[in-house]
């Protein structure tokens, strides 16, 4: 029963806010990866969250206070000074060490050539002021090297730098973002280490199932970015899944939010979701997805929105690259 594999995946999560929660095997207590075993269920996302720096700073600061436990990031948000000074006042504030956040960040596109792959980490860090990262991904499988115009492919590379700087204390994991199956399969079969994690767009309305669970059954777990469907401003003006009378519906049904029903979900599927807000209020509310209980049926109705899959990022022809071959929305 979903219902009951929802009890099991949030087990603990309300009663125990201080503590990493980590992801697992539907049903079970074992972690999705075994090299990839306390990432919380719920992060907050920073993507866009730069309207002011105070205002970032506050944002990340209040996402601590109120019990996230996961925060990420990334070099091309160009923002993580602000969401450092964040976690490190929401740590203060909460009374937490650093070891009781889960942090991620991204290798941007201009680092990806293997000598330049620590310089990155080390400006990540910096800006973060962190001794070390939780994860780090590679943003995108392709590169764009120092005054270059045009992109191209090359995640093997910079994976294999991703790898070296994993053999260091400065990082945890190292995982991927927006990678296609055969990018995958390429990149396991051509290095040594098999990414813990990749973040990608998953929400109703792109929902990549059978993608989701090959991940799962490889023990590389899954991230959703953008899990609230099209809100994000960088998609400009489209339909508002919080506004889908599906959604709406259950979430009536349900006595939450349709952003809570949204969010359970993803969390219902196996996947750590990072939705993100500047509103004290937002924040809060979406942590509140972790008591957010779906039944068979909703699940079924709303994966079902996602019958004529549709993504919101995708920047293939501004970089002339084909990005997300082989995927559902291809």
């Amino acid at each position: 029963m979903r219902s009951l594999f929802v009890l099991a995946a949030l087990s603990g999560l309300s009663e125990c806010r201080n503590k990493q929660q980590p992801l697992k095997v539907p049903g079970t207590d074992t972690p999705l990866s075994k090299d990839h075993t306390n990432q919380p269920l719920v992060g907050f996302g920073t993507w866009n969250l730069k309207e002011s720096p105070e205002n970032t700073t506050a944002a990340v600061s209040i996402a601590i206070e109120a019990g996230y436990r996961q925060i990420d990031c990334a070099a091309a948000y160009g923002n993580e000074k602000n969401v450092g000074e964040g976690i490190a006042q929401g740590l203060k504030k909460a009374g937490l060490k650093r070891e009781d956040i889960w942090v991620t960040s991204k290798l941007w596109n201009d680092h990806h050539a293997s000598d330049r792959v620590e310089a990155g980490l080390n400006q990540t860090l910096s800006d973060l002021g962190l001794d070390y990262l939780d994860l780090y991904l590679m943003h995108w499988p392709v590169g764009q090297g120092p005054g270059e115009g045009k992109y191209h492919y090359d995640y093997v590379e910079a994976w294999h730098g991703l790898e070296k700087v994993l053999a260091t204390s400065r990082v945890r994991n190292i995982g991927i973002s927006n990678f296609s199956p055969a990018q995958l399969k390429d990149l396991i079969k051509q290095s040594k280490v098999k990414p813990a994690v990749h973040q990608m767009e998953l929400h109703p309305y792109l929902t990549q199932a059978k993608w989701v669970k090959a991940h799962q059954a490889h023990g590389i777990a899954v991230t959703a970015y953008s899990p609230l469907g099209n809100l994000n401003p960088t998609y400009g003006d489209n339909s508002n899944l919080l506004r889908n009378e599906v959604v709406v519906d259950i979430a009536e049904k349900r006595e939450c939010t349709p952003a809570q029903v949204v969010l359970a979900w993803g969390i219902a599927r196996g996947t750590s979701v990072i939705p993100k807000s500047k509103h004290q209020n937002y924040i809060e509310e979406n942590l509140g997805a972790l008591k957010c209980i779906l039944k068979d049926d909703d699940f079924a109705r709303i994966t079902k929105l996602g019958d004529e899959p549709t993504r919101f990022n995708n920047p293939s022809s501004g970089w002339g690259v084909d990005l997300f071959e082989g995927l559902e929305d291809a």
